[in-house]
Parts: structure tokens; sequence; C-alpha cells
């Protein structure tokens, strides 16, 4: 992209050059100059008639002498239109972010869930040990075994699901930033990122470049209204000669000189011209005022959910204690015979339930914290 617009730059930089151009030309034409004088007649008749056909190839040289700025206000609008392309593509690029922080976060939640997953295991097996310890003083019977058995087979079943749920989000996002994310791959809770509301999108950059780049087209189109003035050098061969029209023979020639040239068409669409780029201009603005309109309404959203998942973490704290407690004494009741394998199921469940709950709500905070930033463009 940048040496696309180097060279587009340097082409049109080159207009102030001197320009030289080669053109020829063969002709037949029906009729030809006579001279018919009465009473000179014979001494004209001694000069060859003028041939009705003719060949003429010349080169030619000019320089503009006026050239009022055009061409450097050429150059700005090439480059800013190259910057423009740049931030439509940086913009482009910029919204797969959010996909990114998407399928990122999601890895972190299925982390999370397997970990949450490892300690609800590790309570079903304390529970089969001490159901197994309770059958052996005859205080439980195998069904609760049995019960405590086919939850284990649950987890199992759950770990499976949560790990091919995994290997489809590595490979998605392996995708998304070109680098290989595996299975083994280790993915690290990032900390808070630190948060403000000023908008920094690449959005807002390419809106004001084309804005920009209406200004400077506008400026162009009042400069094309003057007029143009170049000198010239022409020099060829030609028969006849074209500035010795009687010579009927091949011979070279040249001419030299300054050619004004003023196209009026110019002067007359310059005024719709210049409307169409004040309108476009506007049209511009107004879509930029939207676009912050609706980054703006999208990161009060943000905030809001920000803040409500830190109030439900900070309950999720407490219910977390207080679950983990019960299910502690849930295990003791389970290996003295004084409660069933489902009154323990129950209780290991609500624990496991309530770090899954913290769990999930700690991941959309940051997700939500990250999206802030990311809506921001502050990155």
């Amino acid at each position: 992209m940048q040496k696309t617009k180097e060279y587009s730059i340097e082409n049109i930089a080159k207009g102030i050059y001197p320009q030289f151009a080669v053109n020829g030309s063969a002709t037949y034409q029906s009729d030809v100059t006579k001279i018919s004088i009465p009473h000179l007649r014979h001494q004209l008749s001694t000069y060859p008639p003028y041939q009705k056909t003719n060949t003429n190839s010349y080169g030619e040289v000019s320089q503009t002498l006026t050239d009022f700025g055009i061409n450097k206000q050429r150059r700005d609008i090439s480059r800013t239109d190259g910057d423009l392309h740049e931030e439509n593509l940086n913009a482009q690029l910029y919204q797969l972010k959010d996909r990114i922080n998407q399928l990122f976060f999601g890895i972190l939640l299925i982390d999370g869930q397997l970990q949450q997953n490892t300690l609800a295991e590790k309570d079903v097996r304390t529970g089969i040990k001490n159901t197994q310890a309770a059958i052996a003083n005859g205080t439980a019977y195998n069904s609760s075994l049995n019960k405590l058995r086919a939850e284990l087979l649950k987890t199992n079943q759950q770990a499976i699901e949560l790990k091919a749920s995994r290997k489809a989000y590595t490979d998605m996002l392996s995708l998304f930033i070109n680098e290989p994310v595996t299975e083994t791959t280790t993915i690290i809770r990032p900390v808070p990122p630190t948060l403000t509301d000023s908008i920094r999108r690449p959005e807002l950059k390419a809106y004001d470049l084309q804005i920009q780049s209406y200004v400077q087209q506008s400026r162009l189109t009042r400069l094309n209204t003057y007029p143009q003035l170049n000198a010239f050098f022409q020099g060829g061969m030609g028969k006849p000669n074209p500035v010795n029209f009687l010579s009927t023979q091949l011979s070279g020639y040249y001419l030299t000189g300054v050619r004004l040239t003023w196209n009026f068409g110019n002067i007359y669409t310059s005024r719709k011209e210049q409307l169409i780029n004040k309108n476009n201009q506007e049209m511009t603005r107004a879509e930029r005022s939207t676009f912050l309109f609706n980054t703006q309404q999208t990161l009060k959203q943000e905030n809001a959910d920000i803040e409500k998942y830190r109030q439900l973490i900070t309950n999720d704290n407490e219910i977390v204690d207080l679950r983990e407690s019960v299910s502690k004494t849930s295990a003791v009741q389970l290996q003295n015979g004084a409660l069933t394998a489902n009154d323990y199921l129950l209780d290991i469940n609500a624990a496991a339930q309530a770090r899954q709950d913290r769990l999930v709500h700690e991941i959309q905070l940051l997700l939500s914290q990250y999206n802030h930033q990311t809506t921001s463009g502050n990155q």
C-alpha cells in the first residue's frame, strides 16, 4: 500500500517535466491551392504544382509555464487518497479484534470450566471413598455408591465435551491470528486493562482523511479553471514543408513559441463541482458524527455491564464460601452415614455451580473490559 502511494506521487510529480510527443500523418486531399494571374501565367508555370499527397512527421517538446500549483495539488490528493485506503484497511482489520476477543475469552472460559470439572470430579471421588467406608461399616448401600459412580462418569463426559469445544475455538483463533494454537497451548488470563471513554478508532482518521481529500479536490477544481501557458519547440520533416507550402520536396522545419490554452468548459462546471464537494464533505461529517454517537452508546452499555459483573462477583464470592462450607460438612456426614448420596450430590453440585457462576462472571467482566478497550480504540 505504501509503495503504491509512493509510485503514484512520483508519477504525478513528473507532470512538471518537459513533455515530448511524436506525431506523423500521411494524407490525400481532393484539391490543391491554385494561383491564376493571366498576365503572369507564363512565369508561374515554372513553379511545380502543389501536390495532393502530403506527409508530415514531427516531434514536439512542451514545458508548462503556469502550473499554478496544480501538480502539487494532485500530489497532495494522491498522498491523501493513499493514506485513506490504508486507514480503511486498518478499520476493516480492526473489526476482527472483537471476534478475536470472543474466541480468546471463550477459550479462557472453557479452561476455567475444565478446572471446575476437575474439582467436581475430586468431590465425587471423595464421596465414593467415604461411601465405600460407610458400606464397610454397614451404614450405606451399594446403590448410593452406584449413584456416585454414575456422577463420576458424567463429569468425565463433560470434560470430553469441553475439550472438543476448546479445540474448535483454538483452531478458529489460529486462523484469525495466523499463529499455531493447539490443545496444549496455555492461554493466560490477562490483567484488567486501564479504561478510558476517549475514542481513538481508525475509522475517525479515515473520515478525516476523506474530508481532507474532498477539500483538496475542491482546490484542484478551482485551479483547473485558470488559463495555461506553455512554451514549445516543434521540429520535423514534411512534404510539402508545413512552413513553406510552395516547396514540394521532403525537407525539415522547426517551430518554437508559446501556446495559451484556456478550457472554458471547466469554468462552466466548476461551481457545480464545488457544490458536490461541499455536499460530500457534509455527508462525511454526518457519518463521522453518527459513528461517534453509536460508539459512545456502546461504551455506556459496556460500562454498565462492567459494573454489573463486579457486583455479581462480590456476591459470588460469598455464595462460593457458603456452598463449599456446606459441601465439606456433607462429605463428613456421608462418611458417617448421616447423609444420603442424593443429598451429598445436591450439595457438591450446588458448590460446583456457585464456582461455575463466579468463573463465568469473571470471564464476562474481563471480556467486557477488553471489549470496552476495543470499542474505544485505546489499545
